[in-house]
């Protein structure tokens, strides 16, 4: 196992900066999800790492061995970091044995060292060494192509949207078996990907990369919870965003009164709630005194079978210019019908930007 240390590195392409002055960090052992929207410069960050592209600046150490830096580049093949691509891109006229030892010496080539042990390791079975990739699906594909990336048994792996090809069921399978043998390989990984899901769901802290900087480096729930700014709030997952005013440790805003995270300044501010804290009832409700709930109607429902997303336009709102439509993430069996009026309340604490 090693870690990664990444400091002050630049990449410019042509004249425009893709990587502006990154710092990253990567303890011994864990998977790091890099996370962020297309262009923003995760696959350069991932291959200036491998030693595919040169650092204009900045240093990278493996291990506390640099490998990047002033006046130097080591060469990609002496890096020992593993590299799994996008597309997989296994060989078609060589066997998934073949595949596996590809990167090793003649020797261990010859001898289909490790085959066997990779590819349990990988959750596939001992037999499919003999088979074309061709005659496997993609997951599968996939898995092999960790393999080969495990086969020469590298310091660092990196994986560059491995799964974003696969529908959306072998998706989760192919995660679930490459976290699986990462953890048993004791690998130290990065994991690119701009699905914010997958990032929260297999990387034991996820790094934000916008605009080629690093916004926010934090495990899944502390990112999730507490985004730094009011972009990424909306990027990662759903966000509700309503003008309000902070005072001290509360907010108001247009849903009530609410709890901060974390006091700001006295002032104008963006509140920003995850639909799934906004709880909704029938205005029938029984024994709802409640002061803080505000009411609203049901105008639309996305279902997706175990939840659904309403779309509530609020009764009274303090800016009636504004809109006033808010999204609320509610149990599928607790669907309520197009045009019922319901009463809306705000569960846990919320943060807020200040404007």
């Amino acid at each position: 196992m090693s870690n990664l240390s990444i400091q002050g590195l630049w990449k410019t392409f042509e004249g425009h900066a893709v990587l502006r002055g990154v710092d990253l960090s990567v303890k011994s052992g864990a998977l790091l999800a890099l996370l962020g929207p297309s262009g923003s410069g995760k696959t350069t960050l991932l291959r200036t790492v491998c030693g595919f592209e040169r650092a204009d600046s900045g240093t990278i150490a493996i291990d506390d061995r640099r490998v990047a830096g002033e006046g130097m580049h080591m060469r990609p093949e002496a890096r020992r970091v593993g590299y799994v691509s996008q597309e997989g891109s296994l060989f078609p006229h060589l066997s998934v044995a073949e595949n596996i030892v590809f990167g090793l010496p003649y020797a261990r080539r010859r001898t289909r060292d490790r085959v066997a042990e990779l590819l349990e390791l990988v959750g596939l079975p001992a037999s499919y060494a003999a088979r074309p990739p061709q005659a496997l699906s993609g997951g599968q594909q996939q898995r092999v192509a960790l393999a080969r990336a495990l086969a020469p048994s590298p310091r660092i792996v990196m994986l560059d949207e491995p799964f974003s090809s696969l529908d959306a069921a072998l998706r989760a399978e192919t995660r679930q078996a490459v976290a699986a043998a990462l953890a048993h390989a004791g690998a130290t990984a990065v994991l690119v990907t701009h699905d914010q899901s997958e990032a929260l769901s297999m990387g034991h802290e996820v790094a934000v990369l916008w605009n080629g900087r690093m916004i926010q480096t934090a495990v899944p729930d502390e990112l999730y919870r507490r985004p730094v700014t009011r972009e990424l709030a909306s990027f990662i997952g759903e966000a509700v965003l309503l003008q309000g005013m902070a005072s001290g440790a509360e907010v108001a805003c247009d849903l009530g009164r609410l709890r901060l995270m974390a006091p700001v300044e006295t002032g104008t501010v963006d509140v920003m709630v995850r639909p799934e804290q906004i709880k909704v009832e029938p205005v029938s409700s029984q024994g709802h005194a409640d002061c803080d709930a505000v009411e609203a109607t049901v105008e639309e429902i996305t279902f997706y079978g175990h939840d659904a997303t309403l779309s509530l336009r609020l009764a009274e709102r303090s800016d009636p210019s504004m809109e006033a439509a808010v999204r609320a993430r509610v149990p599928g069996h607790q669907v309520p019908a197009t045009g019922v009026r319901v009463r809306l309340t705000v569960e846990g604490e919320v943060v807020a930007y200040p404007r």
